[in-house]
């Protein structure tokens, strides 16, 4: 049972993780979470010189509530400026709530900086890649888009915040949403391939539905 929870976990994971060979942007935008590493992945596109700009973005989301005293958005800037980088090179924008309004608020700050980036490298946890990129392309359908992440196994990816148990349930509500999202114009569709589903289908059967959307 444990072996082939593990399989179907990491089928998932697999799907999730993008793993997209990264060119120079405009702009690094790094959506907030519960993972600190996140930032500490921006700090290091930016010294390999792969962006002049981070915009962190991110106020308090679900995952987040009472981990930080102050927006997601200011605790990542910090852990970046505390590994180097400087702090004109940080936008912070620390309104947004969830994926959507990561994207259409930090769309509003490059608007008031008068600044109009073609080219933006999102940064979030690995199994959130595939549906951070899927919004990103919603909103910004005219700019070149990749997305990134920690670069972690599934394997050594957990830690003492995101337990094993707690990622399995994430990564199941990440993939309901990318399926339901489109009809509701939050992302762009995707294929799912059937043994993605069957894993999902497996998982959820075995009481990983923490996650799940509230019909």
């Amino acid at each position: 049972m444990a072996e082939r929870l593990y399989q179907h976990a990491q089928t998932i994971w697999d799907y999730h993780v993008l793993n997209q060979n990264l060119k120079s942007a405009y702009c690094i935008v790094v959506l907030g979470s519960n993972d600190v590493r996140v930032a500490e992945r921006a700090a290091e596109l930016f010294h390999l010189g792969l962006s002049p700009k981070i915009l962190f973005s991110g106020r308090v989301g679900e995952l987040t509530p009472n981990m930080f005293d102050c927006s997601e958005a200011e605790a990542f800037a910090s852990i970046a400026m505390t590994l180097g980088v400087p702090q004109d090179a940080i936008l912070i924008e620390s309104l947004s709530t969830n994926t959507g309004e990561n994207i259409l608020f930090s769309q509003q700050l490059f608007d008031q900086e008068r600044i109009n980036p073609q080219s933006i490298l999102l940064v979030q946890k690995p199994f959130m890649e595939r549906r951070a990129l899927a919004t990103a392309q919603v909103y910004w359908a005219d700019k070149d888009l990749q997305v990134t992440s920690p670069q972690f196994s599934f394997d050594n990816y957990p830690n003492e915040i995101l337990s094993f148990p707690y990622i399995v349930n994430v990564m199941l509500g990440d993939l309901q949403r990318i399926d339901e999202y489109p009809a509701l114009g939050y992302s762009v569709k995707q294929d799912i391939p059937s043994e993605v589903w069957h894993a999902y289908k497996e998982l959820v059967a075995l009481g990983f539905t923490g996650h799940l959307l509230k019909k």
